[in-house]
């Protein structure tokens, strides 16, 4: 492995990248698709090694108090520090970051409450919000698409499942914009950025606890009601892991929804003839959202670290290996995907890692009538649709 004629992080994350940063991932893809940057630090930029890792089990977070050697080794949680401690005066974090057994537990009481059908449920609600969000845009005649739509959809979208008030949707979206840069690597944020991490997550919590406390008494048809009477062999969620889970929600969510509407549109935007056949042919939205997820994913990289040796293909990964997966590069890998730089909404479903693999693929990816890669048609006949101009 060698780093020759491959940009280095400060390159691929420096801020005149981040724009295009598809030039940087080809370079560093086909130079070196597995680089060791630092002992124990290696970045994937393939598809096959991006795919391998999120599959093995060898592969995992860093839990606090763990003893796993190397950066991220027992370091603090993903999202910064949390005052949401456990029995043992452990931070408390949503399966997201756990391994098993702690993730199949917590994984599996989530899933009785969050269910397909509850997706599907919500078409009906999603399609009439997003058309009064559009005739107001259109009202408007010239406007912001991410304050317009991208933003307060997804924000109203959650809370309403959630049982909150439409009158606090405004501090849900100042608590997710903060809390989603703490599902960014912690070597990537600063201290200023982990103490705004910080501070959303505890005022969410407060706000949820006293919430989740209401629904015990009264519960209702939302999520939350859902959430607090869940229950696996007599197995319930603590309250602690109730507030971690209802943050998981909304920051995965909602920034993931934001930036897929951003750079989808934009992406349709640069490639008119794309537009042109989606626009004709109503059939093309479901393979259409799947290619937008990968030509430009919402979440461009995520992190694993070898919790055994192990191996990504024929490299070593000692214990304590930081895995950086450039999941942006692995959507453009020629070898998973044919002529990968260009935009085909009418291309069959593909082996994108958007929603990630392995045991922590995305909990909300199945929608009605759709697998783990098929994303849910328009809504049902008889649903108001938006106003065309």
């Amino acid at each position: 492995m060698t780093t020759t004629d491959a940009p280095d992080l400060a390159t691929l994350f420096s801020p005149e990248h981040r724009a295009d940063p598809y030039p940087a991932y080809r370079r560093w893809r086909e130079n070196t698709p597995i680089a060791e940057l630092a002992p124990g630090f290696l970045v994937l930029s393939s598809h096959e090694a991006c795919s391998e890792v999120l599959r093995n089990p060898a592969f995992g977070h860093a839990e606090p108090g763990d003893d796993v050697p190397g950066p991220l080794g027992g370091g603090r949680p993903r999202g910064g520090d949390t005052s949401l401690l456990d029995d043992q005066g452990r931070p408390v974090i949503s399966f997201l970051g756990l391994n098993p057994p702690d993730h199949t537990r917590l994984r599996r009481l989530v899933s009785k409450a969050f269910t397909a059908r509850t997706v599907a449920g919500l078409v009906p609600r999603v399609e009439e919000i997003t058309a009064e969000l559009l005739d107001a845009a259109l009202d408007a005649g010239e406007v912001d698409l991410l304050g317009a739509l991208a933003e307060p959809l997804p924000v109203r979208v959650i809370s309403e499942m959630l049982g909150v008030p439409a009158s606090d949707h405004a501090r849900f979206a100042a608590w997710s914009h903060a809390m989603a840069r703490g599902t960014d690597p912690a070597f990537l944020l600063s201290d200023e950025t982990l103490a705004a991490v910080s501070t959303a997550r505890e005022e969410y919590s407060e706000y949820f606890r006293d919430l989740a406390a209401r629904r015990r008494a009264d519960p209702g048809d939302d999520l939350l009601s859902a959430l607090v009477g869940v229950s696996d062999a007599g197995d319930t969620l603590t309250e602690n892991e109730l507030l971690v889970t209802c943050i998981l929600l909304l920051t995965a969510g909602h920034e993931t929804t934001v930036n897929l509407i951003g750079n989808g549109t934009l992406a349709l935007l640069r490639n008119p003839e794309q537009l042109a056949a989606l626009r004709d042919d109503a059939d093309v939205a479901e393979p259409a959202v799947e290619e937008l997820l990968r030509y430009d994913s919402p979440v461009q990289l995520t992190v694993r670290q070898a919790l055994e040796d192990t191996t990504i293909g024929d490299v070593p990964a000692a214990r304590g290996t930081v895995a950086l997966l450039l999941v942006g590069a692995a959507n453009r890998d020629p070898s998973a995907h044919e002529d990968p730089d260009r935009l085909d909404v009418t291309r069959p479903p593909s082996r994108h890692l958007a929603f990630g693999q392995g045991i922590h693929f995305c909990l909300g990816a199945a929608g009605p009538g759709r697998g783990p890669h098929r994303p849910a048609r328009a809504g049902p006949p008889g649903t108001r649709p938006a106003r065309r101009r």
